[in-house]
């Protein structure tokens, strides 16, 4: 009986252990659905969203802003998947006005905006498990008027 007991007293004790090792979701992570990204508060250009989580790589981004032109290549590193940052820009930059263009898809994945007079390119490269985000802004190039050679006579 004293066998029993002590045997006993180990399995809850081992049960104890195991369920104590297990971590559960806080209250908050359950609430945000899993696979979409959020928007960071850390952006370059307030009205081009980076997801959360994203790093800006100094080194190797440059911008530049003056009367009303921008110009800027912004290169990013972080985790996620490629589909979830696809969908997190097809979400998020109308809000902000941007029409998407295209999405080219070659592996890695090349999305094209534009709004009135610039042009956002945003680009995906898979590296491991990490993302390489670029995201190139600047202003849309001006049509060009061709005008007949006879009517320049």
């Amino acid at each position: 009986m004293k066998h029993k007991a002590i045997f006993a007293f180990f399995i809850l004790l081992t049960m104890f252990v195991l369920f104590g090792c297990v971590d559960f979701p806080q209250r908050d992570d359950m609430s945000k659905t899993p696979g979409i990204l959020e928007p960071s508060t850390d952006v370059k250009f307030s009205d081009i969203p980076v997801p959360s989580g994203f790093k800006l790589i100094p080194q190797n981004s440059y911008s530049f802003e003056s009367s009303g032109i921008r110009v800027g290549v912004l290169r990013y590193i972080g985790k996620a998947s490629a589909d979830q940052v696809v969908s997190f820009y097809r979400e998020q930059m109308p809000m902000y006005k941007w029409s998407l263009l295209n999405v080219v898809e070659y592996g890695d994945r090349l999305m094209n905006f534009e709004r009135e007079n610039e042009t956002c390119i945003v680009s995906l490269a898979t590296k491991g498990s990490s993302i390489n985000l670029t995201i190139s802004l600047g202003p849309k190039p001006q049509a060009v008027r061709k005008t007949p050679k006879n009517l320049l006579k």
